[in-house]
């Protein structure tokens, strides 16, 4: 509770600062204060609380996602300073927008009533529409951004209805009462039907097929940064509040759920994938292949029983992953008008460094070994095995080899083809972020227990 406390007092203190023109200390100061939101979450970290009545819980599972996306906040916001050196005067409505869209991140895994979860999915989603359409001159991110809103007000619609059919079928809005009801053999047939209208508008938050349809062209059309915070912030959000929804209410107990998230799960990486293959624009690309990682991140819900410490692992080697890549992306094709692939063209031989932490980023993305992404798969992989799931394994296995034929497409351009003169100096803090996201995707992927050990 202290900590969501924090973060919105942030969020408040970066609107004060531009009265106070104050607009060259808001980034270092919204940084030090999310890392001391990072110590509050440590502090509290073997704590098991409610307040208000069961509104937020704090427990293991929330504190650990809640230091996640504190984490990637700080990579997004240090990447912030120079994304808007042309807005200045707006630089604290965009600081002040991507803390308030951490607080209804951390409500959104701390929830202990299902009111509160959809206060914490309502504070998301109206930050993102606001910053999908944030560039108001460019007619994409216009189109991007309304995209966004229709299809994102229907997904919400989907999960308040879906809520008002649990609430009349069990008379109660907390997770832990609606838990006990549910195993009771004694509830409405429209508890389910709630059930399934919830998880369909959860599915379209993490892009999953066949609810995927917008992710493309709210990608390509967002601001670069408003497409890396939807990548990685908002579809580990999105998949973290899944999860507890499926456990806390305990919709998995039906062997129709399984089979239909088995399918969604195959369907969203195949689809994903060969979409992927065909694109020649990075950020549709990075568009597929996030849809294709919704597929695998699915596993996590047909392996319940393995515990949450392993959806934790994927979605930080995922996103950590997406960071080191989009901080790359950002500084190649700024001022470019585009971001195609041939922007990339000799990026090895013009920068080096730059050209290895997108590579590395991708070849953790496609699963290759020493990186995160291959161990967060293995151990995905090796549970839905041992829950009887083969044939989405393999499925799974097929698919990780295809997203190495797009992957590779980036780093062929980078090492192959001849250099495209970059001039504009590299920011320090595209270079701290590359590289900082890189080296930890790295660490966790030499010491997984670094974070398989927070769920014990």
């Amino acid at each position: 509770m202290i900590t969501l406390i924090a973060i919105t007092g942030l969020g408040v203190l970066c609107l004060l600062f531009e009265i106070l023109n104050w607009r060259k200390i808001i980034i270092p100061f919204t940084i030090l204060g999310l890392l001391g939101v990072l110590g509050l979450i440590y502090s509290d970290f073997n704590n098991v609380e409610s307040y208000y009545n069961n509104m937020i819980v704090v427990d293991k599972f929330g504190m650990a996602f809640s230091g996640l996306f504190t984490v990637l906040a700080i990579f997004i916001i240090a990447l912030s300073h120079d994304f808007y050196a042309q807005q200045q005067g707006k630089l604290s409505d965009f600081i002040a927008i991507k803390i308030f869209l951490l607080a209804g991140s951390v409500a959104m895994v701390t929830f202990g009533n299902l009111a509160m979860f959809f206060l914490g999915i309502e504070i998301l989603s109206i930050a993102l529409y606001i910053l999908a359409a944030s560039d108001r001159l460019n007619l994409k991110s216009n189109e991007a951004g309304m995209k966004y809103f229709l299809m994102g007000s229907f997904a919400s619609g989907f999960i308040l209805f879906g809520i008002a059919l649990v609430y009349g079928a069990t008379g109660s809005f907390d997770v832990s009462e609606i838990y006990a009801l549910s195993q009771s053999g004694l509830i409405p047939q429209w508890f389910f039907i709630g059930m399934i209208l919830i998880i369909v508008g959860m599915l379209f938050k993490i892009a999953a097929v066949p609810f995927h349809f917008w992710a493309p062209d709210v990608y390509e059309g967002s601001p670069l940064l408003t497409t890396a915070t939807m990548s990685t912030l908002a579809k580990v959000v999105a998949m973290a509040a899944l999860y507890k929804l499926v456990s806390g209410l305990n919709a998995n107990s039906s062997p129709i759920f399984e089979i239909v998230i088995a399918v969604v799960s195959v369907l969203s990486m195949t689809v994903g994938n060969l979409m992927a293959l065909r694109q020649d624009n990075v950020k549709r690309m990075l568009a597929f292949s996030g849809v294709s990682h919704a597929g695998f991140m699915l596993i996590a819900l047909l392996t319940l029983s393995a515990g949450s410490g392993i959806l934790l692992y994927y979605t930080a080697a995922y996103a950590l992953a997406g960071i080191a890549a989009f901080s790359v992306v950002i500084y190649v094709c700024k001022n470019k008008g585009n971001e195609s692939i041939a922007n990339f063209n000799g990026l090895a031989k013009s920068h080096p460094l730059l050209a290895a932490v997108l590579a590395g980023a991708l070849l953790s993305m496609g699963g290759i070994p020493v990186f995160s992404g291959f161990f967060g798969k293995f151990m995905l992989f090796t549970e839905a095995i041992n829950s009887g799931y083969l044939a989405v394994v393999l499925f799974a296995v097929v698919n990780s080899i295809i997203s190495i034929g797009y992957y590779f497409k980036v780093i062929l351009a980078m090492y192959t083809k001849e250099s495209v003169v970059l001039t504009a100096k590299v920011p320090f803090a595209y270079y701290a972020v590359a590289v900082v996201s890189i080296l930890l995707n790295l660490v966790i992927g030499l010491f997984p227990s670094l974070l398989l050990d927070l769920m014990v």
